[in-house]
């Protein structure tokens, strides 16, 4: 432990040097006020993401700079006494002044009229103005990795892009971690994807990378937010135009690993007096490899059986992705739209396993191999209609979402097992099984948010929820008898799940001179029955929970800032989680849901420090209750291992974060991010009566290192690398093996910045692997995974039309629901 924390000391230490080196020797002053303000553009709405400068009276010296946010508020902190003026700079509009504001010395907010931009009388056609947003960023509530201007961003899919995220990760199954901790819920555009971990693997994976502005990861989210998620929110936010105009955009991508990829993807934007359309088309074809060798120990009264098992899984992923949508302008403050958004992906399984099987290490006697032919189809379809209403000037808003959602997804599965003796020879009649698992799942949300500020420094946001959802799924299981399938009751069931959700909740904002708090608190009723239809496995449940909040930021200066909060949280079982479904690799490897999972509840806390706006540093705690983890249970009669989530008792998690940016020289910048973490978990004998589950009690310490690298060669050439190391960790009942893995990518800009060419490689020197063991009641269960990761992508990107239209950002009220629906 003692050589982990030494280089986590020196790493830190050198990642600060670099930036230190590079800042200034004497800050300024610290000041005594704050500036605030509004910018509204030619229709009264807020003119966001514009340059605001804040200058001296007397002779036009810049002070300070700053960016409006969504709501076009700008603020200036730690000013001194004295005159001052506001410049308002944004493309397509002229420059917007204010009237000279004093700030005086018992000063302690100063309020600037609202400043309204004017489109520009003047047409520029060959003069391009470009910014470049560091790659990381440290907001208040948040850590924001600004993807859009990254190379490696270009022909990666989103998964991809997260995986590279900071304190972010993503394990063998397609879970994803962050500081360490499962149970993240992601949303996009800020509306949750209602998507559990495999299904939201489909989508991230078929998700562009070239659509993505940035991935924000908010670690302890308001009461605003839904109770889900004990990690925290990873929210993807997708690009948007800001001007005026009509305009899309065409991508294609070809890749090449083991197998060829290829993406493409098309964006068109139009607006016409009141209304505005938009729309996006993406499709992909993707083929993988992945190979996984299992060996297992299976004790029974002293009698060992010893398991060596290799898999060879192949895929065919084709992805179909669209999403459509209008708004209308009914009023310069009020604006209703729709979305409507879905997909359609079949894909198809081949995979061969051979199992050797004897009583001695490494000494066999019978072996069988066990063909498997998965055909599915996964559909999706979802309406949104939304109504945006600002009020007033001060910032008064409504927001009226409504939502409806249908997963429709059926899989049509063939496994075929032939058993051997050592030598060759047949040692018994061939096993046919067939399963047919159509699956339906029905969402329906409504939502509301106000937005009443008191006055510049104290505003009052409330607003409901209720989410009504109902999942259905229909096993049927088939054997060879006589020659002919027929039905197999022992594994056919039915099951049924009805879940309602009525939530509320209130936040209270208030800033002071150098102080900014928020309190909250939201309440969640949540009725649901879990049904095994024509058993007596019925389950229902009726609970009301509050959830409080609580986040403070205090600015010592200009280059000084701290920041506590803290948040309970929740997360309820995937809807796949609960469903008692059998999915088998072969009959000695299989995965069951456990309809008597409960949700598990969070209590974190965390501080945050951040330096010159450039290095921050986070501390965190967090205890979980009935953590829902996975296990792998040994049924020592039938020798058969299968996955399954139960609920353990405890989980108590540290962490700490740190992430810096540095300079190297003009040429070459970088970002380094470490985070080291401990995970603790316990459990009683048995967890939920669970036979073949020991009483756990295990932790470790663990650290992982993200680097990225960009070197600017010419204006419009330039290269990136990123190196990723993870270190072994443990996590519940499972030992997870280091990892580690190098990417690059080159990019070149031409046709005026019109056009983009880049090619990247992930995984550069194919080392990334994912290995794992678990011990459990004397039963070791040894796993090696190797993905197809060493992947090279060739993009090429070409923007075109007007460049002069403005899209709203649509979000929609539906995403927790989304977020607990699986795919494959």
């Amino acid at each position: 432990m003692k050589s982990i924390i030494y280089r986590i000391i020196f790493f830190v230490a050198l990642t600060i040097s670099y930036t230190v080196a590079g800042a200034q020797n004497a800050a300024p002053a610290a000041g005594v006020a704050k500036i605030t303000g509004t910018l509204l553009n030619e229709t009264g709405k807020p003119a966001d993401y514009a340059t605001v400068s804040l200058l001296k009276a007397k002779d036009s010296t810049v002070v300070k700079g700053a960016l409006s946010n969504e709501n076009g508020a700008y603020n200036f902190i730690a000013i001194k006494p004295g005159s001052y003026i506001v410049k308002a700079t944004m493309v397509g509009y002229a420059n917007g002044f204010s009237q000279p504001v004093t700030v005086s010395a018992n000063s302690t907010t100063v309020s600037v009229p609202e400043i309204k931009m004017q489109p520009s009388s003047k047409t520029l056609n060959t003069v391009t103005i470009t910014g470049s947003k560091p790659l990381i960023e440290r907001r208040s509530d948040r850590m924001v990795m600004n993807v859009e201007n990254s190379v490696l961003a270009a022909g990666n899919s989103a998964m991809e892009i997260l995986e590279r995220a900071p304190g972010v990760s993503v394990d063998k199954d397609d879970n994803i971690s962050m500081k360490g901790k499962q149970g993240v819920t992601v949303m996009i555009n800020d509306k949750l994807t209602y998507l559990s971990s495999t299904q939201l693997a489909t989508l991230l994976r078929s998700t562009d990378g070239n659509s993505i502005q940035s991935i924000e990861m908010i670690t302890n989210p308001s009461a605003k937010y839904d109770a889900a998620g004990n990690s925290g929110i990873i929210n993807i936010k997708l690009k948007k135009n800001k001007q005026s105009g009509t305009n899309g955009s065409a991508s294609v991508t070809a890749a090449m690993g083991k197998h060829f990829r290829d993406n493409t993807s098309l964006t068109l934007n139009h607006k016409e007096g009141k209304f505005n359309f938009f729309g996006n088309l993406s499709r992909g074809d993707t083929k993988r490899d992945n190979n996984i060798a299992i060996d297992r120990n299976v004790e029974n009264g002293g009698d060992n059986t010893y398991f060596s098992q290799i898999t060879k899984m192949g895929s065919e992923r084709h992805y179909n992705n669209y999403r459509v949508g209008a708004d209308y302008d009914m009023s310069p403050k009020n604006t209703i739209g729709f979305v409507a958004s879905g997909y359609f992906n079949p894909s198809a399984d081949n995979n061969t396993s051979q199992t050797f099987i004897g009583t001695q290490p490494q000494v066999f006697n019978t072996y069988q191999n066990t063909n498997t032919t998965i055909k599915s189809k996964y559909n999706n379809f979802a309406f949104n209609v939304n109504d945006r209403w600002q009020i007033d000037s001060t910032g008064q808003a409504l927001s009226v979402d409504v939502d409806y959602s249908k997963f429709t997804n059926s899989a049509n599965a063939q496994y075929n097992t032939y058993y051997y003796n050592v030598d060759g020879s047949n040692a018994g009649i061939p096993s046919m099984l067939r399963n047919q698992t159509p699956s339906t799942i029905d969402i329906r949300t409504a939502k509301a948010d106000y937005t009443y500020p008191f006055n510049k420094t104290t505003k009052l946001e409330f607003g409901g929820k209720y989410s009504d959802v109902k999942t259905d799924n229909d096993l049927e299981a088939q054997i060879i008898t006589n020659g002919e399938y027929v039905n197999d009751p022992t594994r056919t069931n039915h099951f049924i799940y009805d879940e309602k959700i009525g939530a509320g909740y209130v936040n209270f904002n208030k800033s002071f001179k150098k102080t900014t708090v928020q309190l909250g608190v939201r309440a969640e009723n949540t009725s649901s029955k879990g049904d095994l239809v024509g058993t007596a496995q019925v389950v229902n449940r009726n609970y009301l929970n509050f959830f409080p909040s609580v986040f403070i930021n205090h600015t010592i200066n200009d280059k000084n800032e701290f920041g506590f909060n803290y948040s309970r949280r929740i997360d309820r079982p995937s809807y796949e989680d609960l469903n008692p479904f059998i999915y088998y690799l072969d009959q000695y490897t299989y995965e069951q849901g456990n309809p008597f999972l409960k949700p598990q509840y969070t209590n974190s806390f965390e501080l945050n420090y951040t330096y010159n706006h450039t290095i921050n540093v986070s501390l965190g705690y967090s205890r979980t209750t009935d953590v829902i983890n996975q296990a792998l249970v040994t049924d020592t009669v039938t020798k058969a291992t299968y996955q399954t989530n139960v609920n353990l008792s405890t989980q108590n998690s540290y962490n700490l974060n740190v992430n810096s940016p540095y300079t190297i020289t003009k040429w070459w910048t970088g970002n380094a991010n470490v985070t080291a973490f401990y995970l603790g978990f316990k459990s009683g004998a048995n967890p939920q009566g669970v036979a073949g589950i020991g009483t756990l009690n295990d932790g470790k310490v663990a650290y992982q290192v993200k680097t990225t690298n960009t070197f600017a060669v010419t204006k419009t050439f330039k290269a990136e690398i990123m190196t990723d190391y993870s270190s072994s960790l443990v996590y519940g009942y499972f030992n997870v093996k280091a990892q580690y893995s190098i990417d690059g990518g080159l990019s070149k800009s031409f046709a005026n910045k019109k056009a983009n060419l880049k090619l990247s490689v992930s995984d550069i020197f194919n080392m990334r692997k994912n290995n794992v063991t678990s011990e459990n009641n004397g039963n070791l269960i040894d796993i090696h995974q190797k993905n197809e990761t060493r992947v090279a992508r060739l993009t090429f990107t070409y923007n075109f039309g007007n460049s002069k239209i403005k899209a709203r950002q649509h979000q929609t009220g539906a995403d927790d629901e989304k977020n607990r629906v699986k795919n494959q």
